[in-house]
């Protein structure tokens, strides 16, 4: 009866010595396996905060690069402001320009006009016949048709009928 308690004792010791080596194996795989788990969450953690850091000096970056084109986006329509502002000065400036320019065209051709009109109609028609049939059109259409018709009576029929067909096309001014 010893040797049966010996041997169970033994059996029992030898299994019990067998669980708590297994036990004390997997204790250490898990303890192991934990410390490889922290390893890596303190490099996933110094990884997070680094791309956090890096998240907002990017943001920051932009909104320094947005408040830039903002101001750069307020000055460019400043200028454009005061380019449309000349652009209209210089509008109205080429319009007066204009009004006084027709002013001294129509003076110089009231002048030529009545320069015309007191000639006889013989010299008249000399010195129209030597212009184009364009320039004497012009001149002849600002002179009444009575002194017209006397200067074409007394000019070359061939010159006479060019500047007759250049005064057809003259369109009449409005009255």
């Amino acid at each position: 009866m010893k040797k049966i308690a010996l041997l169970t004792l033994v059996t029992f010791a030898s299994l019990y010595g067998a669980q708590a080596t297994k036990s004390f194996e997997c204790t250490k795989i898990f303890e192991d396996r934990k410390n490889e788990l922290l390893v890596e969450l303190e490099r996933i953690d110094e990884q997070k905060q680094s791309l956090d850091s890096l998240k907002r000096a990017t943001e920051d970056l932009l909104r320094k690069k947005e408040a830039m084109v903002q101001g750069k986006d307020q000055k460019v329509d400043q200028k454009l402001g005061e380019i449309k502002a000349k652009e209209a000065s210089i509008k109205k400036m080429l319009d007066e320009n204009k009004k006084v320019l027709d002013e001294i065209k129509q003076l110089k051709a009231d002048k030529v006009s009545q320069t015309f009109a007191k000639m006889k109609p013989a010299a008249s028609a000399q010195i129209l016949s030597q212009m184009s049939a364009s320039d004497a059109s012009d001149i002849m259409s600002t002179l009444n048709s009575k002194v017209v018709g006397q200067i074409l009576a007394k000019m070359d029929p061939k010159k006479g009928s060019e500047i007759t067909e250049k005064l057809r096309k003259i369109p009449e001014p409005p009255k």
